[in-house]
């Protein structure tokens, strides 16, 4: 293993380097006529920090009423935090989480029926894998005492010190995705057997979905090193994030059944007679090792965590128009996650407790980013 999923390990080498557009997509990705390009340039201003001093914070899902969750990585505790006021309440402790490495509670998303039934999903570290559970949210409780028994939902996911994914989004569908990792063991992204190194695709029960690649399994993608983004564009497709080892950070147009080519290909491995997938942008790791993602003014926006910046790819369809641009470089620190808002902003999380970063007083940050 030469290489850690996080960024600033001390088994990676930094190669530095500028990021390089990946060339066309996909033929299945090509624009059509009505779709818009964003502007070659655009903006991203932090315009108020929301909350500070949360303990290595994972993922975000925004409430309705427009306040957020966040979850804690080494903690297993998710918090409320206030859209106005930043005021942070612990809504529970997720039973089981066992955080070790780069494991522990990450990605959190609501159910897309959480209006009546109240459902938070979480993706997980326990003694034995990783897993996806859903809970049962009762804000009329008392502090700390608001989440349910954890249900799961899918288990099985291998686990490691590293490369554990840990995405969860439910898409346009209302199908649930999630990004995983090797692991470390870079033959479980080619075993179709394994959930490990795959983006997955389940219903809100955690059964494969009936329209998948195959129908009887939870697989929707392959050949991935770490995914931890996941966001879907206007016209509902899907991108993902994924860290890679020593060469190339990959941006991924995701389509059925695609198989990204880790080991066998780190960024692009052009016409090499194997059928994997390019990806549409790449970085050197040293720039981005980029973990959230989100859609907003046009672009996809990666939060990157040993580039310490938020990159931007502008589109048109599933091209990017322009080179990436970069943002808030070393300003705030490492970037852990970051999501769309409903009025065309960002919400933003910073990853300085995580071990690898170097933490100010304030530390760690939700962060509210207007972006053109």
């Amino acid at each position: 293993m030469a290489g850690c999923s996080d960024g600033d390990g001390p088994l990676e080498r930094d190669r530095g380097g500028q990021p390089r557009s990946s060339g066309a997509a996909s033929p299945s990705a090509r624009p059509t006529p009505t779709e818009p390009a964003a502007p070659a340039k655009g903006s991203a201003k932090v315009v108020r920090t929301v909350a500070t001093g949360i303990e290595t914070p994972w993922g975000l899902a925004p409430l309705p009423d427009g306040d957020l969750l966040v979850s804690s990585r080494d903690t297993g505790k998710i918090f409320r935090v206030a859209r106005e006021g930043g005021r942070r309440t612990e809504v529970g402790t997720v039973a089981g989480v066992a955080p070790e490495g780069e494991g522990g509670l990450l990605g959190i998303a609501l159910s897309p029926r959480f209006g009546t039934d109240h459902m938070v999903y979480a993706y997980f570290t326990t003694r034995s894998g990783n897993r996806i559970a859903r809970m049962l949210y009762d804000a009329d409780r008392p502090a700390g005492e608001q989440l349910g028994a954890p249900d799961t939902v899918f288990r099985g996911i291998p686990k490691g010190a590293v490369h554990n994914g840990g995405r969860i989004a439910f898409g346009p569908d209302k199908m649930l995705y999630a990004g995983t990792g090797d692991t470390g063991d870079r033959s479980l992204a080619q075993d179709p057997e394994s959930p490990g190194g795959k983006i997955l695709r389940m219903t809100p029960d955690g059964e494969p979905a009936p329209d998948n690649p195959d129908p009887g399994s939870v697989v929707y993608s392959s050949g991935h090193r770490n995914v931890q983004g996941l966001a879907w564009d206007r016209a509902k497709r899907l991108w993902a994030t994924e860290f890679g080892q020593d060469d190339w950070d990959e941006l991924n147009l995701i389509r059925p059944g695609g198989n990204y080519g880790w080991p066998e290909v780190e960024g692009r491995g052009g016409d090499d007679g194997q059928g994997f997938t390019d990806p549409v942008e790449q970085w050197k790791p040293a720039d981005a090792s980029p973990s959230g993602i989100a859609f907003a003014k046009g672009s996809v926006w990666l939060a990157a965590l040993r580039g310490e910046r938020l990159w931007r790819v502008p589109l048109r369809g599933g091209k990017p128009v322009a080179e990436p641009q970069d943002f808030l470089k070393g300003r705030y620190g490492r970037l852990r996650t970051v999501e769309a808002t409903d009025d065309g902003g960002l919400w933003l999380v910073t990853g300085n407790t995580d071990g690898r970063g170097d933490p100010g007083a304030t530390d760690d940050r939700v962060l509210r980013v207007e972006v053109s």
